[in-house]
């Protein structure tokens, strides 16, 4: 193998190489300084004002040589009008841990063409990554924070504890050349921050408001080990009233560690936003924790000294876990990120218009691609244009770094209340009817009909409706005529292989009805039980069906002819984005074509007796939710 040298100089010859051949081979391609360039931008630019959307890859292995992987995009706009888009080359694989260098490539027309790749900092055999820029509008000075550690040869993740340590350099040549690193341990690296250490990655901030105006401020997520397992997370903010010459810790939020390897949270890969008050919105990836939720938020009103509460879960903000990023605009914040809530894909931009105490849902939001997608940053190229660097890929979301423009007319407009049906649950909100189900003849009253292509109800999220580890009993009516594809009817809780659920639906390719319950206890692995008819009853008549857990059994009946299996214990609502849907998956890839009518579920497990009792079916005892379906309110 090469020595790290050698392959300095050989991707150095490389990466040139290929800029001569890019940059003849593409008018669009800025040189930095000649009329000509100017001109071609400038032409570019015009051919592209009236897009309101458009995209390139901006980094891949096939077209920037020298890599085999591009991670970790970060991006920032320069007080020269330069945006800077950083991203982790990654030398020998697409690891976390390996040789790794930082990257940047420069556009001096707002997005539309961009220079060769330049190396800020090189690996050279080592990990040097999670890039998290800062420029300071004062001075023009670009701050690059960033994290390094010993680096592997085999994929895999740095050690435990793991030697990460931060440091920090600085551009004032708008990020054509970058000072020597400094380390930062000395003034932001605590003696039990002595693990897993992490800089953004994403863009850091220099407030403009209130008595702090002029800090920069930029996050952090650690971990302390007490040499024989990790103990506690720590999610930070470092700030700096001096332009970057020294640093502090700011507001920390700590999370314990239990002996069980279990915790309630674990904010981490922090992004903020300046609100209009001049407080801080801080918005982080929750990992693996016990609150439901992959997303988290805490607020700073002291310019990041200190948080006002810690930082609480976003259960009904559906993410897979993965870094997302905030951008404040004039009337509201956006938020970019997938939306599949159990896996890497479908990047999209979610709006909050309240200052990020609630977030656009996912049939509100706008989508920048169907494909896998991950980590992802935004910068405001100018006053009504955003810019998106995103990790993407038709095969994975490790694929390619992508860097799409678009305005604020192109995201999805403000829609007004969603139609709703009454949740009979004690205090319960009501639900909201999506796609335009309509109303139809059920078995007692009304029902609702579903289309199959994006009606749904979905309820606000509740703590009064995770069922944790409950016995529990669903009783619904169901009527659907169709021969293939997946019927979702009821689903409750996360998605996916890994995230506690329960849920029930229509199969008819595989000629049943089935229901299925995941489960997790304590730190222990994943159990799932699953229950199933003989028939996929689906011949356009009603049909009366009922899941319960209890008495050491999982249980699933259609007219009263049931099935069971042994129950799994554990928690089925537990570590998840959560979610209650009717006649649709969780994440959106399934509907129902058929119509669902009198939802029931109970947090114990009803008799046969008690099921056939309109008395109790009735009454709101032990009642979770409760959805006759038998009117909808509201909408055109």
């Amino acid at each position: 193998m090469p020595s790290p040298s050698l392959r300095t100089r050989l991707r150095s010859l490389l990466t040139a190489v290929a800029a001569l051949l890019a940059t003849a081979a593409l008018p669009g391609v800025a040189h930095a300084g000649t009329a000509g360039d100017r001109a071609a931008a400038a032409q570019a630019a015009a051919a592209t004002d009236a897009s309101p959307f458009e995209q390139q890859v901006l980094f891949k292995a096939s077209q920037d040589p020298g890599y085999a992987c591009f991670r970790i995009p970060a991006v920032v706009r320069t007080t020269e009008g330069t945006l800077l888009a950083f991203a982790e080359g990654r030398v020998l694989n697409c690891g976390d841990a390996a040789d790794i260098d930082i990257v940047v490539k420069r556009s001096t027309d707002d997005g539309r063409t961009w220079s060769p790749l330049r190396v800020v900092t090189q690996g050279d055999g080592n990990t040097h990554g999670n890039p998290a820029p800062i420029v300071d509008r004062r001075t023009g000075r670009v701050l690059l924070a960033e994290t390094y550690n010993t680096g592997r040869t085999d994929g895999a993740s740095c050690s435990v504890p793991c030697d990460r340590t931060p440091h920090l350099q600085y551009s004032d040549d708008d990020g054509l050349t970058w000072s020597a690193p400094r380390d930062l341990s000395d003034e932001i690296l605590p003696a039990d921050w002595n693990s897993w250490y992490a800089t953004g990655p994403v863009h850091g901030l220099q407030l403009t408001r209130g008595r702090h105006a002029g800090r920069l401020v930029f996050g952090v997520n650690t971990e302390t080990w007490d040499g024989t397992r990790v103990t506690a997370n720590h999610a930070a903010l470092i700030v700096s009233d001096d332009h970057g010459a020294t640093w502090h810790a700011g507001a920390t939020d700590t999370w314990p560690i239990a002996d069980d390897g279990t915790w309630r949270q674990k904010p981490s890969e922090l992004t903020l936003t300046e609100r209009t008050d001049g407080s801080l919105l801080v918005s982080g990836r929750e990992q693996d924790g016990t609150d439901l939720g992959h997303r988290t938020q805490a607020v700073s009103r002291d310019g990041g000294g200190s948080f006002t509460a810690p930082f609480r879960d976003l259960p009904d903000l559906y993410a897979p876990q993965v870094q997302c990023a905030t951008l404040g605009m004039d009337r509201r914040i956006l938020l970019s990120c997938p939306a599949d809530p159990d896996r890497r894909r479908t990047m999209m931009i979610r709006s909050s218009y309240d200052g990020g105490r609630t977030w656009d849902s996912v049939d509100r939001g706008t989508v920048v691609t169907a494909d896998w997608s991950g980590y992802s940053d935004m910068v405001r190229v100018d006053h009504d244009t955003v810019g998106l660097e995103y990790e993407a890929g038709a095969v994975a979301a490790t694929d390619e770094i992508r860097f799409a423009r678009f305005t604020e007319d192109w995201l999805q407009a403000r829609r007004g209340p969603d139609p709703t049906t009454a949740d009979r649950a004690a205090h319960a909100e009501p639900a909201a009817v999506l796609g335009g189900a309509e109303e139809t003849d059920g078995v007692r009253d009304g029902a609702l009909e579903f289309d199959g292509t994006d009606d749904a109800v979905r309820l606000p999220y509740s703590g009064r409706l995770p069922l944790g580890t409950k016995d529990f009993t669903v009783s619904l009516w169901f009527r659907y005529s169709a021969t293939t594809g997946e019927q979702p009817f009821l689903w409750m809780g996360g998605i996916g292989s890994t995230q506690p659920q329960v849920w029930m639906r229509g199969e008819p390719d595989s000629k049943r009805v089935r229901t299925l319950m995941t489960v997790r206890d304590g730190a222990s692995a994943v159990r799932t039980a699953s229950a199933v008819t003989a028939l996929p009853y689906n011949d356009g008549e009603w049909h009366h069906l009922v899941v319960r857990r209890g008495g050491g059994r999982f249980s699933l009946s259609v007219d009263g002819t049931e099935t069971s299996v042994a129950d799994v214990a554990g928690s089925v609502s537990r570590n998840s984005p959560f979610g209650v849907h009717i006649a649709q998956r969780m994440d959106s890839r399934a509907f129902l074509t058929g119509a669902i009518d009198d939802v029931h579920v109970f947090d114990r497990a009803l008799t046969d007796d008690e099921l056939a009792d309109p008395k109790v079916l009735d009454s709101r005892a032990d009642t979770v939710l409760w959805l006759p379906l038998d009117r909808v309110r509201g909408g055109d």
